[in-house]
């Protein structure tokens, strides 16, 4: 086990005592990381429940290998959730008896080992994949987008107000020599910029942006809310941790359309009955404690449902 792995559980008890884990029954947690959520999911369903993880970095599947050697009713599935149709049929399993955790984007130590490029605070090489074993990065976007792309997805992913601005001064830059490093393009990001005052560095929305869509990350998470809304059984639950408001914007538009009643607006409604009820109808925050143990926890949302009428 890599001893430089790092990784901080967010919301470890809140997202798994919503799944009310029981022995016998099957679970996924489509987010493996670094175990955490799946080393507590094992304990509480051990000798014969299952647990079926998904991921596709390389370095937290390895990690996780080690931390949960001892459970044998684990499968990991170096795939991407995307995929858990597919994979959980190869399986030979047709219907989630127990629940499904979702832990959303990157995890900390992708987002802190250098070598990785996805934060501007450490040089690197321009990357920011999940799948190492993935052909499209960060280099790509920053020097092969046209400038009107990049203005949408800085502007849809990131929110930034400038990117206008920044996407020519991207552009400017990388006619005369492409940009390759994390502290280049942030570099560009700040002299793109005009001086406001912001706890938060220029550069934070252009690097969550380029990495949203390095990983196709808000199109997997409707892709695989739908899928696991499919596979769920009556009465299994799904557990979502969300980091930005624009990961919690899907998820909650979705639960609620999918616990709705009504979902057509006529006169007269044909809906079929909702597939889902909310457990919690406003999103659960991490604690105070949490929080100050580990900082980017404040961000985190949690939202829970339950499978009906399957």
């Amino acid at each position: 086990m890599s001893d430089d792995f790092k990784h901080y559980t967010v919301m470890l008890n809140e997202a798994v005592n919503a799944l009310e884990c029981c022995d016998g029954k099957i679970y996924v947690d489509c987010t493996l990381g670094g175990g955490g959520h799946s080393g507590l999911i094992l304990k509480r369903i051990s000798p014969h429940g299952k647990l079926i993880a998904f991921d596709i970095d390389d370095e937290a599947i390895r990690h996780a290998k080690e931390c949960l050697k001892n459970y044998p009713n684990l499968t990991i599935i170096k795939s991407s959730y995307t995929n858990i149709k597919t994979e959980l049929e190869k399986l030979g399993i047709k219907k989630i008896t127990g629940g499904v955790i979702l832990d959303l984007g990157a995890s900390y130590h992708q987002l802190t080992k250098q070598e990785r490029g996805f934060s501007f605070l450490k040089e690197a090489q321009l990357d920011m994949r999940f799948d190492m074993s993935a052909e499209f990065s960060a280099y790509d976007v920053i020097n092969t987008y046209s400038e009107d792309d990049l203005v949408r997805i800085f502007s849809e992913y990131g929110e930034e107000r400038f990117s206008k601005r920044i996407a020519k001064k991207i552009v400017e830059t990388r006619r005369v020599k492409p940009i390759r490093t994390t502290k280049e393009l942030a570099d560009i990001v700040v002299a793109a910029t005009p001086r406001v005052k912001s706890h938060i560095h220029p550069a934070t929305r252009v690097f969550q942006a380029v990495r949203i869509e390095v990983n196709h990350e808000l199109k997997n998470v409707n892709i695989v809310l739908h899928d696991i809304l499919d596979l769920l059984d009556n009465g299994g639950i799904i557990s979502v941790i969300s980091f930005h408001s624009l990961e919690d914007r899907i998820v909650k538009k979705i639960l609620k359309y999918e616990s709705s009643k009504c979902r057509c607006n006529d006169m007269i409604c044909k809906c079929p009955p909702p597939r889902i009820e909310l457990v919690n109808k406003k999103p659960i925050a991490a604690s105070v404690e949490e929080i100050k143990e580990n900082p980017p926890s404040r961000s985190a949302k949690l939202r829970i449902a339950r499978r009906i009428n399957a």
